[in-house]
């Protein structure tokens, strides 16, 4: 007919992406599990005490934030989440993780900074895809020989925690350009992070009991910033 415009139908296509950021939910809602097309779930300050197992029904995600909630574990589900680049536990209250998220493989940021670790959780040292790694504001006062697995690791972000040293495997993370040690108790450094070839930039700012040892000349010569 003359006139007459006949419509497509209209699908409607819902973003792989949801914010929930600062909502004051204080538990999930069921139909967050439902979204297994996700690819981002921003779930942070939200006053949180647990995550449900069923999220690891969201296979398809790259970036989940849990971020600045009252999580004092997190479910064994995450290690299913095996699509994840980018993961968030920052300021909660957590001392461990389950040995499940080892199986992360592509994850390649790791936040669980300002939290109540005592020690380095195992899982991190088998995340070989890690990029970036922060854990400062914790309670750590040793790091693991087992860091040395992280050889893909750029950034080391370890600010006011209880270390008096590294352990020499960090000579074994070649890749590494950043090194954040600020207010820790230092009392040496292992020389092995001169060794270090893509190194440029190293802070140890507010660490008054580190005598600098001379290889932070050598590093300086180099191009490589030391902040004391």
């Amino acid at each position: 007919m003359s006139g007459v415009r006949i419509l497509e139908p209209v699908t409607r296509v819902v973003a792989p992406h949801l914010d929930l950021w600062k909502r004051q939910l204080g538990h999930l809602p069921d139909a967050v599990w439902e979204r297994t097309d996700l690819e981002t779930l921003v779930l942070a300050d939200n006053g949180l005490t647990e995550v449900p197992e069923p999220i690891g029904c969201l296979t398809q995600l790259r970036m989940l934030d849990l971020g600045h909630n009252l999580l004092t574990r997190v479910p064994d589900a995450l290690g299913d989440l095996d699509s994840l680049d980018f993961l968030y536990l920052h300021d909660n209250r957590l001392t461990s993780l389950p040995a499940s998220l080892g199986r992360l493989s592509r994850l390649r940021y790791l936040n669980i900074g300002d939290n109540a670790f005592a020690e380095l959780p195992t899982a991190v040292c088998e995340l070989t895809g890690l990029v970036e790694l922060r854990a400062e504001g914790n309670q750590l006062a040793s790091l693991p020989e087992t860091v040395g697995r992280l050889s893909r690791l750029r950034e080391l972000h370890l600010r006011n925690n209880r270390l008096a040293t590294l352990p020499e495997s960090i000579g074994e993370l070649r890749e590494l350009r950043r090194i954040d040690l600020r207010g820790n108790a230092l009392s040496h450094l292992p020389g092995a992070i001169a060794t270090l070839p893509r190194l440029d930039k190293l802070d140890v700012r507010w660490s008054s009991t580190l005598a600098p040892p001379p290889w932070f000349d050598d590093l300086e010569a180099r191009g490589c910033l030391v902040y004391r």
